[in-house]
C-alpha cells in the first residue's frame, strides 16, 4: 500500500490535524513505554488503571475509579449535546515478552502482546486533544478504562456495574484495536460496515465413562474413546448442518483425561472454541453440542445419571459497527486524511467484547476501527525474508508506536468530533 499519497500519512508521520511530534515526545512517548514496561493481567490492573485515572484527571475530567473492579470512567461536560463514549482497555497477557525492546516488560511471564498499551495510550492522547478543542464540540465526553478484555469479562462488569445508569448515558460509542495480523501500515486505519467480529464462546463438556483396568476394557465405559468420537462428530455440525454461506467454527481446544497407561479414565473434560456471527446460529451450535455429546454416550450404553455434562462460559456476542455511523466517520476521516487514510477489511471470527456496549442498549450506535501499527519498511523486509509480521498475542509483537499512537489520536479524535455533530 502507498503511503505517501497526497493527503494520506505517510509510515513515520500523521495526519496534519492529529498531535505533534513536540507533544507525544514531552508525553505520550513515556506513558507508552510505561505501561508497555509493567502490564498487568485481567482484573489484576491496579496501577495501570490509577495510571489512567491520573491522566484523566490531569486532562481535566471528573473521574471515578473502581467501576466493574477495575474499571476507570472519565467525565468531561462541555454543554449542552450529545454524549460521546470513548473506550480503551487495559489488560496484557500472560506471555514471556521476547521483543528485545528497551523498555520490555519488567513483569515476569506478562506482555502488553496485544497493543492494549497502544490503546491506552491513543485514548488518552485523545482526550486530552478534545478537551483542549472545546470549541469545537457539545456536549459530554466519557472515556472509560475498561478491565479485562482478554478474558471477555470487564465490558459486562462495567455494565454490570452501573456504566449506563451512574453515568451520562452514551449516544455513541467509539472502540478501537490495532489492526491483529501486522498487515496494515501505521498512518492508515481499517473500518468494516455491519459485522466485524463474531459471537465468541467458550464450551466445555465433560464425558464421563465407568473406570477400570486397561487390560479388561469390557468391564468399563471408556471416556476417552467417547471423546474421541466427540470430536470426530462436532466436526461434523459445522460442515453438514449449517449453510455454507454461514460462516462458523467449532474447535477443540484442549482435551485432558487419563492417568496412566493401563488405567482407563472415568471421565474426559473438553475445551471448545464456539464462533460465528449470527444469534440463531450459535444457539444452534450450543444445541447440538449438547445433543451430539449425548447421542455419541448413548450409542456407548451410557445411563443417564452419566451423560455428557455441556456448560457455556463467558461467550461474547458478535461486534456489530452500525453501518450509517460507520459511513459518516468514515466519510469525515476521508474528508480531512485523504481517501488513502481509511480502509475497508475484512470481518475476522476473533471475539470482543466492545459488543456489548451496544448489545446492552440497541439504540446506541457503536463503531470499532483498526489502527496500522507497522511501518512500511518493516512490512517490505518481512516480505524479503518470507516471514509474516508477528501476529497480536505473539512474545514478539512490537508496534511501531509513535506513527501507530499518532495516527490513532487523530482518527479517534475527528471520529469523536463526528460523532457530536452527527448525533446533535
Amino acid at each position: 500500500m502507498n503511503n505517501t499519497v497526497s493527503g494520506t500519512p505517510a509510515p513515520h508521520s500523521q495526519p496534519s490535524d492529529g498531535i505533534g511530534s513536540e507533544d507525544y515526545a514531552n508525553h505520550l512517548e513515556s506513558l507508552y513505554q510505561s505501561l508497555h514496561r509493567h502490564p498487568e493481567l485481567s482484573f489484576h490492573e491496579e496501577q495501570t488503571s490509577q495510571r489512567i485515572a491520573y491522566e484523566m484527571r490531569t486532562a481535566g475530567f471528573d473521574v471515578t475509579e473502581g467501576v466493574g473492579v477495575y474499571g476507570v470512567v472519565g467525565v468531561l461536560k462541555n454543554g449542552d449535546g450529545p454524549t460521546v463514549m470513548i473506550r480503551t482497555d487495559m489488560d496484557a497477557l500472560p506471555i514471556h515478552e521476547k521483543t528485545g525492546l528497551a523498555y520490555a516488560s519488567e513483569t515476569d511471564g506478562v506482555m502488553h502482546a496485544c497493543g492494549h498499551d497502544a490503546h491506552m495510550t491513543t485514548v488518552i492522547g485523545t482526550a486530552r486533544q478534545l478537551a483542549r478543542q472545546r470549541d469545537q464540540w457539545q456536549g459530554t465526553l466519557v472515556v472509560i478504562g475498561q478491565p479485562a478484555e482478554e478474558i471477555v469479562s470487564g465490558a459486562q462488569a462495567m455494565l454490570d456495574d452501573g456504566l449506563y445508569q451512574r453515568f451520562p448515558r452514551p449516544d455513541a460509542v467509539l472502540g478501537l484495536h490495532v489492526e491483529p495480523s501486522g498487515t496494515l501500515p501505521a498512518g492508515t486505519v481499517g473500518y468494516c460496515s455491519g459485522f466485524l467480529t463474531a459471537n465468541s464462546s467458550s464450551v466445555d463438556v465433560t464425558v464421563k465413562g465407568v473406570g477400570g483396568h486397561g487390560s479388561a476394557p469390557e468391564k468399563t465405559i471408556d471416556p476417552v474413546v467417547l471423546a474421541a468420537e466427540l470430536v470426530v462428530k462436532l466436526q461434523t455440525i459445522v460442515s453438514r448442518e449449517v449453510s455454507a454461506l454461514e460462516p462458523a467454527v467449532i474447535t477443540v481446544g484442549s482435551i485432558h483425561g487419563g492417568t496412566k497407561h493401563n488405567i482407563i479414565c472415568d471421565q474426559v473434560k473438553l475445551e471448545l472454541s464456539v464462533r460465528c456471527y449470527a444469534d440463531e446460529t450459535r444457539d444452534f451450535l450450543y444445541r447440538r453440542i449438547q445433543e451430539v455429546a449425548e447421542g455419541v454416550a448413548r450409542t456407548a450404553r451410557v445411563s443417564d445419571d452419566l451423560l455428557p455434562v455441556v456448560e457455556i462460559r463467558n461467550g461474547v456476542p458478535a461486534l456489530y459497527n452500525d453501518p450509517s455511523f460507520t459511513d459518516r466517520v468514515v466519510a469525515h476521516w476521508h474528508s480531512k486524511f485523504g481517501s488513502q487514510f481509511a480502509q475497508p477489511v475484512s470481518k475476522v471470527m476473533g471475539g470482543e467484547d466492545f459488543a456489548l456496549y451496544g448489545r446492552q442498549s440497541p439504540d446506541i450506535p457503536i463503531m470499532f476501527f483498526l489502527l496500522g501499527s507497522v511501518t512500511e519498511e518493516q512490512l517490505q523486509q518481512a516480505k524479503r525474508q518470507g516471514k509474516d509480521m508477528p501476529y497480536v498475542h505473539s512474545p514478539h509483537y512490537k508496534p511501531a508506536p509513535e506513527p501507530t499512537i499518532k495516527t490513532g489520536v487523530a482518527a479517534m479524535t475527528e471520529a469523536a468530533l463526528c460523532a457530536f455533530q452527527s448525533t446533535h
